[in-house]
């Protein structure tokens, strides 16, 4: 059974911040397209960050630009979030999610993912 397992999250005062991390077990994801997402109280899930399979090249959402960084690590299994400088406004569950082994792109549209995490909370404080 395909899982991503999301850990990580908690509780932060604003300017802080909060190393997430997603592991893959049952099968390899070292070739897939990964990202991170986010779903706030009340609002739609969208797009934080996503980076390609050979960890060169990333793409970041406008709002979280300068302040967050993806990274992989193949030996690991494992996808990243570094989230530096939050805001009361990164407030979130945050998933992991995998692109279909055929799909290269570093896809911005949350429906181009079809394997997900649960998810972690990430609350920060102002």
């Amino acid at each position: 059974q395909v899982q991503l397992v999301e850990s990580g999250g908690g509780l932060v005062q604003a300017g802080g911040s909060l190393r997430l991390s997603c592991a893959a077990s049952g099968r390899t994801f070292i070739r897939n397209v990964m990202a991170w997402l986010r779903q706030a109280p009340g609002k739609e899930r969208e797009f934080v960050a996503a980076i390609n399979r050979s960890g060169g090249s990333t793409d970041y959402a406008d709002s979280v630009k300068g302040r967050f960084t993806i990274s992989r690590d193949y030996a690991k299994n494992t996808v990243y979030l570094q989230m530096n400088s939050l805001k009361a406004e990164d407030t979130a569950v945050y998933y992991c999610a995998a692109r279909p082994l055929d799909r290269y792109s570093l896809a911005t549209d949350i429906f181009e993912y079809d394997y997900w995490g649960q998810g972690t909370q990430v609350t920060v404080s102002s």
